[in-house]
């Protein structure tokens, strides 16, 4: 399989803790997994055009003067698979660590894909939409949803592992709760060694290090955000001792890092 990082919408300029990084946007990290049978795997959505479009009517103006889009359609996911020489139809699953508005936003733009989430996230989110958290205008065009229940799973590093229906078991879906009531992450073998998309488990590169340091601004969005504190807590002590047991054969990073994405795109 060949894995592309993508940045699928750029938020709000962020600073980094310490010295070294400059300052720069936010990002929502996609991943597109060029599988041998079974076409294009989008992982997240990030923004779509219709976003880009009408940020208002599709994200909520309350989300947009938080977030500070940068509205790129050269951002959005179907404009990136075109540039790497694909047609969006070939996009024939996507999977969503959960429903907020900057991780399914590009769901319209693939109609025909199979969208995998959880049956938790999928229920609240219908059930809660129009909120700041979800907007029912990213599945209005009834994408073919395709649910999980996150107790019939294998192990996996210690963590519950499913497996994506139709799809290779180079792909798994990772329950990491707390940030919503269907918070997944995603594994990924690239070779002899699995990246795990994070999804919002956590939000900078060094909560998951040895210092537990968050980032003074996306800690505000992440507490604000969460369903469950203590699960959240949880996830990320779980997290890091992933990194600190098994580093060598698992990869992690986070969805809007712009650090950790900068790690794959030299």
């Amino acid at each position: 399989m060949k894995i592309h990082h993508l940045n699928c919408g750029s938020v709000r300029t962020i600073e980094a803790t310490y010295e070294g990084p400059q300052p720069t946007p936010a990002v929502n990290h996609c991943l597109l997994v060029e599988t041998d049978a079974d076409g294009l795997v989008l992982v997240e959505t990030g923004l779509g055009l219709g976003n880009v479009r009408d940020p208002g009517g599709t994200l909520g103006a309350e989300w947009v003067e938080m977030a500070q889009p940068a509205l790129d359609e050269e951002e959005t996911a179907i404009r990136q698979v075109v540039r790497l020489g694909h047609a969006p139809s070939d996009v024939r699953h996507i999977i969503v660590t959960h429903l907020d508005v900057d991780h399914s936003g590009g769901l319209p733009d693939f109609p025909g894909a199979q969208v995998h989430v959880m049956a938790a996230e999928l229920a609240v989110a219908r059930a809660e939409a129009p909120s700041f958290r979800y907007r029912a205008a990213h599945w209005a065009h009834e994408p073919e949803w395709v649910t999980y229940d996150h107790e019939l799973g294998e192990q996996w590093f210690g963590f519950t592992a499913l497996e994506p229906k139709g799809l290779p078991p180079e792909i798994k879906l990772i329950p990491l709760g707390g940030h919503t009531v269907g918070h997944t992450g995603v594994a990924v073998l690239n070779g002899d060694r699995w990246l795990l998309h994070c999804g919002d488990a956590y939000y900078y590169h060094r909560e998951v290090g040895e210092s537990k340091e968050p980032h003074p601004l996306l800690d505000v969005v992440q507490t604000h955000s969460q369903a469950h504190r203590d699960l959240r807590l949880g996830t990320q002590a779980r997290l890091r001792e992933l990194v600190r047991d098994h580093g060598d054969q698992v990869e992690i990073f986070s969805a809007h890092d712009p650090w950790e994405l900068a790690r794959y795109r030299t």
